[in-house]
């Protein structure tokens, strides 16, 4: 059941960011994606099977998490208007993986 409740959060986002495209204001689809429902989750999970000290740790990492996620949203508005729409999403998600790999590389050598 916990499962079905994940996968509805997340399906209820997709319609949210879809019905923002549509309004006079599209860039709240921007700002959508941003709302913390998988933070939620994955705070709730962790604060309540592990320790403080554990879910500080996850509050951490995903405060650094916000830099690949600059680094995916910069690339592609540099590439937006200078590439195809779906070579501009790819290239700026190979960003994204590159920088979160990084990340991750990075943060089990601390």
């Amino acid at each position: 059941m916990e499962l079905v409740v994940k996968a509805l959060a997340g399906a209820v986002m997709v319609v949210i960011i879809q019905l923002l495209s549509w309004t006079k204001q599209p860039y709240l689809a921007g700002l959508a994606p941003l709302f913390p429902t998988f933070g939620l989750i994955s705070h709730y999970i962790v604060g309540s099977q592990r320790t403080v000290a554990d879910l500080k740790e996850a509050i951490l990492f995903g405060m650094l998490g916000l830099v690949p996620y600059l680094v995916y949203l910069a690339t592609l508005y540099y590439l937006v208007d200078r590439c195809a729409l779906l070579t501009s999403l790819l290239v700026a998600t190979l960003c994204w993986i590159v920088v979160a790999t990084i990340l991750i590389v990075a943060w089990g050598k601390i």
